[in-house]
């Protein structure tokens, strides 16, 4: 049986304990998982470089993190999806809302290319509020971020707010 690879895509700004979920999920799921941190297309808190860093030390937390690695990619993801092998890309949703933001996105990915595939998993109750944005605005008022993002993205979120509030 030929391995499957999946690609775990977003901005992760920045990766939240959702995110993690649904990568230790796509691990249960596939032989080896990329999470694939974007680059450009939007104004982020952190740069590039960093995000990366933080979504390494993030998945290093991880059961089967040896099955998982973090890159970056700019541009079209259908692009990415074939420089890196993948077979799929698992996105989660939170709700109808990212449903409609992620359908028409998977069927552009698939005109572009039609091997392209994208499994949606439904977040965990307990996760599904959790977003970059609210995130952001949890750390800048200065709140617990214990469970919503890993230690080392709550020290970056601390540091980043530090002389604000």
């Amino acid at each position: 049986m030929t391995p499957k690879h999946a690609m775990v895509p977003g901005t992760f700004d920045p990766v939240t304990c959702g995110h993690l979920d649904i990568v230790a999920r796509a691990l249960r799921l596939f032989d080896t998982v990329t999470v694939a941190v974007a680059d450009g297309g939007r104004t982020t808190l952190f740069p590039h470089a960093q995000r990366l860093d933080l979504a390494r030390a993030a998945v290093a937390q991880l059961d089967d993190a040896d099955r998982c690695r973090v890159t970056g990619f700019r541009g079209l993801l259908v692009d990415a999806v074939r420089a890196e092998g993948c077979q799929v890309v698992v996105r989660g949703v939170r709700g109808p809302a990212d449903l409609d933001h992620e359908w028409p996105m998977a069927a552009m990915n698939q005109r572009l290319d039609p091997d392209f595939e994208a499994a949606f998993l439904a977040a965990r109750p307990e996760l599904s509020m959790l977003s970059g944005t609210i995130v952001r605005d949890v750390a800048r008022c200065g709140g617990e971020l214990a469970g919503l993002v890993p230690a080392p993205v709550a020290a970056a979120l601390r540091e980043r707010f530090r002389d604000q509030g």
